[in-house]
């Protein structure tokens, strides 16, 4: 195919994370131009529907102006200030009180930093260096999920239990460990219940900690809905059961948030809607709308106090960023919580997300679907070759990028995860006549991926 100037600049130049770099020598990339409010537009001029917010972050949608004023009137007093050493500046301490405002448990601190992989690196750093200062320098084990997703840093990649994340990367690295996912649909044995299932994986999640050893586990890391892993909600009582555990051992809960905070499940956090009462939560993407990078962590009494322990012991807190809390991407996090909860995006998250989830519902009858689901305005289609054994395409036949190309052609992003999953993850001001339109747009890509199915002959036998 003829590639443009801009597309063969691209390839000669850049390298683009999660693409086949081989196959991109010859398709090259789609090149954005503008964005206005749930929509972008390519050079060509083509128009598509933002279906998954960039990358599960845009929730204010595109060219909204209240942020773009916000960053250019703090580029025009400070466009830059460090937090080391004990300097500050108004914009880090007003984001600091507001995030600890609303976070969903008693945070003391808040310690910034750029991207979720980042907040979550910092989660580990932290909970080896609370137990050190309590002198249980044993306690040291991370649980994390299968199927989870918690950034691409060495540390945190250990934690992310995706294939393409960790193969030949040499992680993870030890100290990290996984136990089983609440996805019923793909992990639930034939005639379990949800109430069964959930038992049954608190109860080997406590088996797995005796099996360890209480004293050297020190944390337990969870996405109330695991983004990337496939757009897996958990099975109802899930988190509960889990967090009994979790108190019996003394075992500190991280809440990734990272995809989940501001409103995507129909409350503040996903913490909120599943009933979770995390230790700390790590936050980034849409605490900024994405539109300048921007990440944290909140940090309880006790870790702040292990924390001044080791500065008297140390001298120092011997960890920070060049762009720790950077003033400009400060005063655009505070104008997206303030609209937030100036527009009451919550609550239009709320009214919106039955008809979202209505249209994920219906197109659990279509002949590619085997499982449809979603929460607030997040959801997947798992496409199968039989949706009565829940037989999965091979992977190679790469149905699910294809489905994805197919609502490209229509004028829908969407994303194609592992597993043949289609995601949608909207922005979060998105009306219901454009939740229509994004469904009518993914319906015809189900059909043409359908007849290409049909076509190829690719369910076999």
């Amino acid at each position: 195919m003829d590639l443009t100037n801009a597309q063969m600049r691209d390839i000669e130049t850049l390298i683009h994370p999660y693409t086949n770099l081989d196959a991109f020598r010859e398709t090259g990339p789609v090149v954005m131009e503008r964005g206005e409010g749930i929509y972008v537009w390519d050079t060509t001029g083509k128009q598509y529907i933002e279906g998954l917010a960039g990358l599960w972050c845009t929730s204010l949608g595109y060219n909204e102006r209240e942020l773009v004023d916000a960053a250019m009137e703090q580029f025009s007093t400070l466009p830059f200030t460090h937090s080391f050493a004990g300097k500050s500046h108004e914009r880090a301490i007003e984001l600091a009180e507001m995030i600890k405002e609303i976070a969903p448990h008693q945070a003391s601190k808040v310690l910034f930093c750029g991207s979720g992989s980042e907040a979550n690196d910092q989660q580990i750093k932290l909970v080896w260096y609370y137990n050190n200062a309590l002198g249980r320098t044993q306690k040291k084990k991370i649980i994390s999920r299968k199927r989870g997703y918690h950034g691409v840093t060495v540390a945190t990649a250990s934690l992310t239990a995706l294939p393409a994340n960790q193969t030949d990367f040499d992680v993870p690295i030890d100290r990290i460990h996984h136990v089983n996912c609440p996805f019923s649909y793909r992990e639930a044995e034939p005639g379990e219940t949800d109430d069964q299932f959930t038992d049954r994986l608190a109860a080997e999640l406590d088996e797995f900690i005796q099996r360890e050893g209480p004293d050297t586990v020190a944390a337990f890391i969870a996405e109330p809905i695991q983004g990337a892993g496939g757009v897996l909600i958990p099975a109802n009582g899930y988190f509960p059961k889990i967090q009994k555990v979790l108190d019996k051992y003394d075992v500190y809960f991280i809440a990734d948030e990272v995809i989940c905070g501001f409103g995507r499940t129909g409350n503040m956090f996903g913490s909120q809607t599943f009933d979770i009462k995390p230790d700390t939560i790590s936050i980034a993407k849409a605490l900024s709308s994405a539109y300048l990078p921007i990440g944290a962590i909140t940090v309880g009494d006790d870790m702040y106090q292990a924390m001044l322990d080791q500065s008297r012991k140390i001298g120092t807190f011997g960890h920070g960023f060049t762009y720790t809390a950077h003033p400009v991407c400060a005063a655009v996090a505070i104008k997206t919580l303030e609209i937030y909860k100036s527009r009451d995006i919550v609550g239009h998250v709320r009214r919106m997300a039955p008809v979202f989830e209505g249209r994920f519902a219906r197109l659990a009858d279509h002949p590619l679907v085997g499982n449809a689901r979603a929460k607030g305005l997040i959801g997947a289609v798992e496409l199968v070759a039989d949706k009565a054994t829940k037989r999965s395409f091979d992977p190679s036949q790469k149905v699910g990028i294809t489905c994805q190309l197919n609502a490209e052609n229509e004028g829908l992003l969407s994303r194609a995860l592992g597993g043949d999953i289609v995601a949608l993850c909207p922005p979060l001001i998105v009306q219901e006549d454009e939740i229509h339109e994004i469904f009518d747009r993914l319906e015809r890509a189900l059909d043409a991926t359908e007849h290409w199915v049909i076509n190829e002959g690719l369910r076999g036998q």
